[in-house]
């Protein structure tokens, strides 16, 4: 069985204290819960693990949803370590795990992940059909020896804290509000391939983003937008190193540049493929091919048809204009 040969591969060094969950996005509400479960683990002499999914377990049940998700898995995988959780295991969801009882899968996270305790959501369920409840979890720990803490929901301006509540926000263009939700700014990364060069006719060149296909994406517009690449991938010309010096900043071993970000089809060239399109204020080089992460700050505008090139390259002065004064205050 899959899901055995994945738990088999994590060897913990002691009796662990779980979560379990997909942590998409790993919002201030799982960021909550992962702080109860290290204060759990310490209390009890316990190392703390999570335990989450590749993808999302809706697409066992439903193959053809369009899931997307906040955060790539190996992003997901770098925010719940930098949390100072001792191990992260990856499982896949598979058909034959969504049918196993909550039983059976509790007694494969004892007998692999040596689980005394488990640390959960009040809306959290595993198993066949969902039947391992907060309840059925605290009746099966009585009997199999570990203890269930179920941790209320984070409360964030008087709405609690979710994956589905950070998406309705991303879909409206609404990326202050995400960042709140997330506690941090919302990111995308992504290879940078070739375009047809419209941007640079215009004066504006552009880095085109292609990020993972399950990554959600924000409401079509113009975003204010941190650009971060690692120096020695970027190919700056040195002609170009003084000007990029204006709005660039070290940050560790990347170069963090100001930039604007379009997403959307483009309507006044005739629509088409959805794209991500990053200009690098006061930067020249190569982008092509290298890993790109763009962090979102503000939504500008939404995506609108212009009469002509003339008109969008008149408007796309004003939006880099709007862009360096609140970046530059960001």
């Amino acid at each position: 069985m899959l899901v055995e040969e994945e738990l088999s591969r994590a060897v913990p060094e002691g009796d662990t204290a779980l979560t379990i969950g997909v942590f998409d996005g790993v919002h201030l509400g799982h960021q909550f819960l992962i702080a109860k479960l290290k204060e759990k683990a310490a209390a009890e002499g316990l190392v703390s693990g999570v335990v989450t999914f590749q993808h999302h377990p809706r697409l066992v049940f439903s193959p053809q949803s369009n899931i997307t998700c906040l955060t790539t898995l190996p992003e997901r995988i770098r925010l719940l370590e930098s949390l100072g959780v001792a191990h992260t295991v990856t499982l896949s969801f598979t058909p034959e795990l969504s049918q196993l009882s909550a039983r059976e899968f509790i007694a494969l996270l004892k007998r692999y992940l040596r689980m005394r305790g488990l640390v959960i959501g009040p809306d959290f369920a595993l198993g066949k059909g969902r039947e391992g409840d907060a309840q059925a979890l605290e009746t099966l720990g009585e009997e199999l020896d570990f203890s269930v803490e179920v941790v209320p929901p984070r409360v964030w301006q008087g709405e609690v804290v979710s994956s589905t509540a950070i998406r309705g926000a991303l879909s409206r263009g609404d990326v202050m509000k995400v960042s709140e939700l997330l506690g941090r700014r919302f990111t995308l990364t992504g290879q940078v391939s070739k375009g047809d060069a419209r941007g640079k006719s215009l004066g504006f060149p552009t880095a085109n983003l292609v990020p993972d296909q399950e990554q959600a994406l924000p409401a079509d517009g113009v975003y204010a937008a941190h650009a971060f690449s690692s120096e020695r991938s970027i190919g700056v010309r040195p002609a170009a190193q003084g000007r990029a010096r204006k709005t660039a900043r070290k940050a560790d071993s990347e170069t963090v540049y100001h930039a604007i970000i379009n997403i959307g089809l483009r309507p006044t060239f005739g629509g088409g493929q959805r794209l991500v399109e990053a200009h690098l204020l006061d930067f020249e080089g190569d982008l092509y091919r290298q890993e790109l992460k763009i962090e979102l700050v503000e939504r500008l505008r939404g995506e609108e048809k212009f009469s002509s090139a003339e008109e969008l390259k008149a408007q796309m002065v004003k939006d880099v204009a709007q862009a360096r004064s609140l970046l530059t205050r960001s």
